[in-house]
C-alpha cells in the first residue's frame, strides 16, 4: 500500500501517466500526424473512432445520473450536450460523421457501426462497462485524459492538414473546439479527483483508472495498427478498404 500523497504529487503523478501512457505516444498516431498514412488507413481511423466518439455521451450519461447535487450534473451535462449537440448547434458527433464524410465514407456505413474492428469495439465497450460499475471516483478519474489532449489536437490536425490533400479544415471541424472544451471538464474532473480522493486506496484508484483509460485508447490505435498497416490481418466483417465509400450505395439503404 502506498503511502498518501499531497494534492500536488497525486496531480504530478497522474501527468506522468500522461507523458508515458497516452495514445499521442502509439505508433499509429504517429504515422497518422506525419502523414505516413494511406487514404485507407485515415478511413479506417476515422470509422472506428467513430464508434468511441458516439459512445462518449453514453458514459456521460451513467455518470450524470450518480452525481448528488444540481451544480455538478449542471456541469457534468455540458459534456453530452458537447457530443450530441443542441437546436442551435452541431455535437462532436454529427462534426465526426462530416469528418468521415470528408474521407470519403458512406455516412449509413459509419453511424450503423458495422466494420469497426471487434478490437475497437471492445475496447470501447469496456470503457463503459467501466464508468457504469466502478465508483463515481473512479469514472470521473477515468475522463482525465482530456488533460493531455488539447496539445495533441493541435500538432493532429496541424500535421493532418500539411500532408493530406483530401484533408480540409471543414473535415477537421470537430477538433475546433475540443481544446477548450477538454481543458474545462478535465480542470473540474481533476479537481474532484483531488478533493475526494482523502485515503491512499483512493487515491491509488484515480491513478489505476487514469492507466485503464489510457489503455483503452492505446488498445483501439493498437487494433488499427494490426488490422491495416503491420502485419495486415483483418478480421471477419471488419471493413474493407475499397468498399462502403461515399459513391456507392450504403447497406442502409440496399
Amino acid at each position: 500500500m502506498m503511502d498518501m500523497m499531497s494534492r500536488s504529487d497525486l496531480e504530478a503523478a497522474l501527468r506522468e501517466i500522461g507523458k508515458t501512457r497516452y495514445h499521442s505516444n502509439h505508433p499509429f498516431q504517429m504515422m497518422l500526424q506525419e502523414g505516413r498514412l494511406s487514404r485507407d488507413q485515415v478511413q479506417a481511423w476515422a470509422l472506428n473512432r467513430y464508434y468511441y466518439q458516439s459512445m462518449i455521451p453514453v458514459k456521460d450519461s451513467f455518470i450524470l445520473a450518480r452525481l448528488g447535487t444540481v451544480e455538478m450534473r449542471q456541469e457534468w451535462r455540458e459534456r453530452i450536450i458537447d457530443h450530441d449537440g443542441s437546436p442551435e448547434e452541431r455535437g462532436g458527433i454529427v462534426k465526426w460523421v462530416a469528418l468521415t464524410d470528408g474521407v470519403g465514407l458512406d455516412r449509413d456505413y459509419v453511424m450503423s457501426g458495422e466494420g469497426i474492428l471487434p478490437g475497437t469495439r471492445f475496447a470501447v465497450d469496456a470503457y463503459v462497462h467501466f464508468v457504469r460499475e466502478r465508483s463515481l471516483l473512479e469514472a470521473i478519474a477515468s475522463s482525465l485524459t482530456e488533460l493531455f489532449s488539447p496539445n495533441v489536437i493541435g500538432i493532429r490536425t496541424k500535421g493532418m492538414l500539411e500532408h493530406y490533400d483530401f484533408i480540409s479544415r471543414e473535415t477537421l471541424a470537430y477538433f475546433d473546439k475540443r481544446p477548450v472544451q477538454a481543458k474545462r471538464d478535465s480542470d473540474f474532473a481533476l479537481n474532484y479527483c483531488l478533493e475526494n480522493a482523502t485515503t491512499p486506496k483512493e487515491q491509488l484508484a484515480v491513478i489505476d483508472a487514469l492507466k485503464f483509460k489510457c489503455q483503452v485508447l492505446w488498445a483501439q490505435l493498437d487494433a488499427l495498427m494490426h488490422a491495416y498497416v503491420e502485419p495486415g490481418n483483418l478480421p471477419f466483417d471488419a471493413w474493407k478498404p475499397g468498399t462502403m465509400l461515399a459513391s456507392q450505395p450504403s447497406q442502409a439503404a440496399e
